[in-house]
């Protein structure tokens, strides 16, 4: 199979799977626009120089993951493979290069955009979204502990892995966040929808604000909402990237969740006069 070459935009917080142990959800673009999403790869077991970036090229081999009805979905021949590429950062207009790619097919309505991904042809999974207004940043307290069973398991695989590898430094378990961190926003026919968002920086993000604030979790989660709301919703152009989840595709009433953010500069506009 010939290597796909993929932008990288969406890391997801890695989750606990009964089948593959931690994972996270990767998508991205392709140079001609259209999304693709990696699954699974464990991320945090890769050797640290295939550990890709945002907005980092990646060269990888891939198969249509055939079990999963959703068109956007790929699974990694091997995912040790991974072959890393240039970086497109922020400076020197590298935003007008990303909103180049990224920036080819915006939804504004979240009706139509339900209607696609429930519409067996299209399949619609993943999205860039752009809504006519932020309403709100909600913040909401969940469980603090991963699931006992799925993080038994997953620890009876590394301990019998343990008889037959020694490290120095073995693997543990990604902290779950204990909160929720959701949008509520208006799309261009002023529907209201409420999306949580799930992507690894706002948790890291969690994390580092808890780390300054010496462990007050109530000052660290007004840090993450004066950098999601404050910042990106009321000062940067921004635009949601959304992504629906195997098991409730076809099921939820809207089966989108917010799994990164899309935030260059507003542009103001020159008068002509």
């Amino acid at each position: 199979m010939p290597l796909e070459k993929i932008l990288i935009t969406v890391k997801t917080y890695p989750t606990l799977s009964s089948k593959y142990d931690e994972l996270v959800c990767t998508a991205g673009f392709r140079e001609d626009g259209s999304w693709i999403r990696i699954y699974p790869i464990p991320f945090r077991k890769l050797d640290y120089e295939s550990r890709y970036k945002k907005y980092q090229w990646i060269h990888l081999e891939l198969k249509r993951n055939t079990s999963d009805p959703r068109p956007e979905s790929h699974k990694p021949v091997d995912y040790e493979k991974i072959q890393l590429g240039e970086i497109i950062g922020t400076d020197n207009g590298y935003w007008t290069t990303r909103k180049k790619i990224v920036l080819k097919k915006v939804y504004t309505n979240i009706t139509k955009l339900i209607e696609e991904a429930s519409n067996n042809e299209i399949c619609t999974s993943l999205a860039v979204f752009k809504s006519k207004k932020i309403l709100d940043f909600i913040i909401q307290e969940v469980d603090r502990e991963w699931d006992k069973e799925k993080l038994a398991k997953l620890k009876a695989r590394a301990n019998q892995l343990g008889l037959f590898v020694k490290s120095e430094n073995p693997f543990e378990v990604v902290k779950k966040v204990p909160y929720k961190f959701s949008y509520k926003f208006i799309d261009d026919e002023d529907k209201e929808s409420t999306l949580m968002i799930e992507d690894w920086e706002i948790c890291q993000l969690y994390w580092n604000c808890l780390k300054r604030k010496d462990g007050n979790e109530r000052l660290a989660c007004e840090d993450v909402k004066k950098k999601y709301f404050d910042d990106f919703a009321l000062t940067k152009d921004l635009y949601l990237y959304l992504g629906t989840t195997r098991a409730f595709h076809f099921i939820a009433p809207n089966p989108f969740l917010i799994i990164g953010t899309f935030h260059p500069k507003k542009e103001i506009q020159k008068s002509l006069f």
